[in-house]
């Protein structure tokens, strides 16, 4: 049976799900005016007079954001359409100061795409994207700021959104959750979206509907501006058994718009949804339609940089498991910390099992990212190549990092510093093998019996020599004298 499915009282049902994510353009300057775009900036700090819906004024195009829009729907392996049309999106909300919205309607600038999202187990889904359009943000109401009234903060209107349209192709939470870590990795790889969804930079709204397997679908509910992965999951999951319970129960699901409350965990509706026409389209009489050359798209495509499916297939080529992969490339800063390291010389393979294994583990416990911490991608990769040199242990490394992680310096120094460099004289290492063979002879007669106790032998040499000793060196010594099979 499918494990996504959810039993119900009358049997098992399926979710489907949708999203429509919203990523502002990374740019400068806004849409259609030259107002900054800085997060953060004072109230209406940041309005020109095409922003704040002043009479008379027109919009004119931002030639950039139309490239970054370009430039995405290429990182989504999406239709660039070379001509496409503004339209108004007519609605009123105290935020919004001309009463419509510019947006793309019938003909966006972005065609049919699809996302590959890896998901436990090996299984990837193929997520396809039904278009991504252009429009304009709109301003913010600030509602706790005064006992009787509403501010209205216009920073944000008039910035480039770019929505992205899934079509409704996930099955779960987990997939949604993992399908939109993964766009937010396309797009942070692009430069076109920093993805920051705590400051609203990318936000989603979630479809939901639940049917029985292999029925058409049912109405769907959308959980509108939903900016943490985590609650995206939770409301997911409410909304899809609240939809399961009424069905069971002989209601009827409306179509709505919903809210997430994080404080109790549950969707509640706000309005009833709108349809397409409540809106009123119909095409912008002050933008004529945006006609774009080939030749131009073309060199926009040259320029792309490598994007993590391809990144991956690269590691892999390298020895790394699928695992390892997708762990260094969900991060566009990860991966440039593991390139960094593979330029300075050092073994992928070795690189990969280091940062998984030591590296990102201090970085966790920590609370760092991996552009906050302390050790710099030259400094690991010279520790790996002092163990492949055989110039310290793999347990001396253990020490060295934390030397390098709590005080700095060049690992290399710091070894011949404080003497940390691998015991490699046979007879030094004889000696301390003989003195722990000679203090446990009830041991030594125990190994003969059981092999695999001789681990037991190489840590206390290892203790004994401060861990500098050769372990080669240890185990080949440890089977000669102990007379083990090798």
């Amino acid at each position: 049976m499918n494990n996504k499915l959810i039993q119900g009282s009358t049997g098992a049902w399926e979710v489907v799900i949708g999203l429509e994510v919203h990523c502002q353009v990374l740019s400068k300057a806004k849409l259609f005016s030259g107002a900054a775009t800085a997060f953060g900036a004072d109230p209406n700090s940041q309005v020109s007079f095409v922003d704040a819906g002043m009479p008379g004024m027109l919009p004119v195009i931002n030639k950039f954001c139309v490239e970054q829009a370009v430039r995405t729907g290429l990182g989504l392996k999406a239709q660039i359409n070379l001509t496409s049309i503004f339209d108004r999106k007519n609605y009123f909300y105290a935020d919004l100061p001309n009463g419509y919205q510019i947006s793309q309607y019938k003909h966006p600038i972005v065609g049919e795409g699809e996302v590959l999202v890896d998901l436990p187990g090996g299984e990837v889904a193929r997520v396809g994207i039904e278009r991504l359009h252009l429009e304009q943000d709109a301003g913010k109401s600030i509602h706790d700021q005064h006992p009787d009234h509403s501010f209205v903060d216009l920073n944000r209107a008039g910035i480039a959104l770019m929505e992205i349209v899934t079509r409704p192709d996930m099955r779960s939470a987990e997939e949604a959750s993992a399908f939109l870590k993964k766009l937010r990795a396309i797009v942070r790889y692009l430069g076109t979206c920093d993805g920051n969804m705590e400051e609203g930079s990318m936000r989603a709204d979630v479809n939901v509907s639940v049917r029985k397997p292999g029925t058409p679908f049912n109405t769907r509910c959308e959980i509108k501006n939903m900016n943490s992965m985590r609650f995206i999951v939770q409301a997911i999951d409410y909304e899809s058994r609240r939809q399961i319970d009424v069905l069971e129960s002989g209601g009827v699901i409306e179509q709505q718009t919903l809210l997430f409350d994080t404080k109790t965990g549950e969707t509640r509706a706000t309005r009833s949804k709108e349809d397409a026409q409540d809106y009123r389209y119909f095409p912008e009489p002050d933008l004529l339609p945006l006609v774009l050359d080939q030749s131009w798209v073309n060199d926009i495509a040259a320029s792309l940089p490598e994007l993590p499916d391809a990144k991956k297939d690269r590691y892999m080529a390298l020895g790394l498991s699928t695992y390892d992969a997708l762990v260094l490339v969900a991060e566009k800063e990860t991966a440039e910390y593991f390139e960094a390291m593979l330029k300075a010389g050092v073994d992928a393979k070795a690189a990969a099992n280091w940062l998984n294994n030591e590296y990102f583990g201090r970085l966790n416990k920590a609370g760092l990212s991996i552009t906050e911490g302390p050790v710099s991608a030259s400094a690991n990769a010279e520790i790996i190549k002092m163990v492949a040199e055989n110039v310290i242990s793999g347990k001396i490394a253990k020490d060295v990092l934390d030397i390098v992680w709590s005080e700095g310096g060049d690992p290399r120094a710091i070894v011949e510093a404080k003497g940390l460099k691998q015991v490699t004289d046979t007879s030094a290492i004889e000696k301390a093998v003989d003195e722990v063979i000679a203090a446990n002879p009830e041991k030594v007669e125990q190994v003969k019996l059981k092999p695999a106790l001789a681990g037991w032998f190489v840590g206390q040499v290892m203790k004994a020599t401060g861990g500098k000793a050769n372990p080669g060196t240890v185990n080949a010594l440890l089977k000669t004298r102990l007379g083990l099979p090798d």
